[in-house]
């Protein structure tokens, strides 16, 4: 998942994605464009979903 694609869901409002997982807006810049896989997990529960985590690439 891309860290736009989370921003997104929480009204395209940085603050907002923070807040959910209790975080600085600082550390959500820090990501860069991809969510770190963990934080992707713990969105993907929080939205009941709605946002998916990336799956690895099988080898």
């Amino acid at each position: 998942m891309t860290t736009s694609e989370a921003i997104k869901h929480y009204g395209g409002k940085k603050i907002e994605l923070a807040r959910a997982l209790g975080l600085s807006p600082s550390a959500i810049t820090q990501w860069g464009e991809s969510v770190p896989i963990l934080r992707q997990y713990e969105l993907e529960r929080l939205t009941k979903g709605k946002l998916k985590v990336d799956k690895p690439a099988a080898a």
